[in-house]
């Protein structure tokens, strides 16, 4: 029995494509899943480790594009990319990196046009503000930031557009593992911040492709909006 089934329809009913989580499986289990995937399609892997990767068949590690930062991998093509400004992806600190990344490729992998802001923390401040008027005009703002996580409210009390606030465990002492910077997000006094949950740049990556999904609905008219509601698969 197979250990495994893959999620085909996923894109018809939501608009995202299926993606692999890689912690937890292994090399074997993964080069299972991609033998099976579909020629002529796409797909995104996360969190697939260096190791993990290098376990694969050399004839898969080949189809693969593998960025070790973000432990990410991507088979076959990507999606054709969408129209509309790009999501703002604001990393706070260089250590965040991996994590905004992570984000980045997924958006990528789905289309979606983006811009990454590193190392514009709240510890120097003019950073952020240098560049907050290119961040204003991102239809979703994407905000990956450890230790105490200030940089979500800040941005949050910046800009028109929805925040999603990626924290991540980037911190040591109290701030170890990452809860001190999900609770600070939760607990953002900047109204409207949506979270997820500690390192999920993939989630943060979601969430964005679902608020740009809906506005690119709305400007393509109710027709179009009307359309992708019966589209949709039971």
């Amino acid at each position: 029995m197979a250990e495994f089934k893959l999620d085909l329809a996923r894109h018809e009913r939501i608009g995202l494509d299926e993606a692999i989580f890689c912690a937890g499986k292994t090399a074997d289990q993964i080069a299972a899943i991609l033998d099976a995937f579909p020629a002529g399609g796409g797909l995104l892997l996360t969190r697939l480790d260096a190791a993990k990767f290098q376990a694969l068949p050399p004839r898969l590690r080949d189809a693969l594009d593998y960025e070790p930062l973000s432990r990410t991998a991507v088979h076959g093509a990507p999606r054709v990319p969408r129209r509309g400004d790009p999501v703002a992806v604001v990393m706070a600190g260089t250590s965040d990196v991996p994590m905004g990344r992570e984000a980045c490729r997924t958006l990528a992998f789905n289309g979606q046009p983006h811009t990454a802001f590193t190392d514009i923390g709240v510890a120097g401040l003019w950073r952020l503000l240098d560049r907050i008027e290119e961040i204003r005009r991102a239809p979703v703002v994407i905000v990956a930031a450890g230790m105490d996580a200030a940089l979500v409210s800040v941005v949050g009390g910046l800009v028109r557009s929805p925040v999603v606030a990626l924290p991540t465990s980037v911190g040591y002492g109290v701030a170890e593992g990452g809860m001190p910077a999900l609770h600070s997000a939760l607990a953002s006094c900047a109204p409207g911040v949506a979270v997820v949950n500690i390192d999920n740049g993939y989630g943060a990556a979601c969430a964005a492709l679902r608020i740009c999904s809906l506005l690119a609905r709305r400007e393509d008219g109710p027709a179009a909006a009307a359309g992708a509601a019966h589209a949709v698969t039971p």
